[in-house]
């Protein structure tokens, strides 16, 4: 089944050195009939201001992609394993 949702229609949070937008239901956003598609819970589509990010914080039972289409992103994991991704590859 397709479902075609413009992006202006997401749940949406815009802070000072984040502007967020929410696929299924998450943080502010709830709508009880997006709560995720059969296992994927989470899809966000972030803008991450240059050198700010989310501060450390564990995530429990889940797989976390990140698809970088401009600059790069730094990871920080709580098994202190540490990876750094530019434009879709590990460095």
């Amino acid at each position: 089944m397709l479902d075609y949702r413009p992006f202006d229609s997401l749940g949406r949070m815009d802070i000072n050195w984040l502007s967020a937008r929410y696929h299924f239901s998450f943080a502010n956003y709830f709508d009880p009939a997006r709560m995720g598609w059969g296992p994927l819970r989470v899809w966000n589509d972030d803008k991450i201001r240059p050198r700010t990010g989310f501060d450390p914080h564990p995530h429990r039972d889940m797989e976390i992609i990140t698809y970088v289409r401009t600059g790069a992103i730094s990871t920080r994991i709580t098994l202190a394993t540490r990876a750094a991704r530019k434009r879709g590859k590990f460095r």
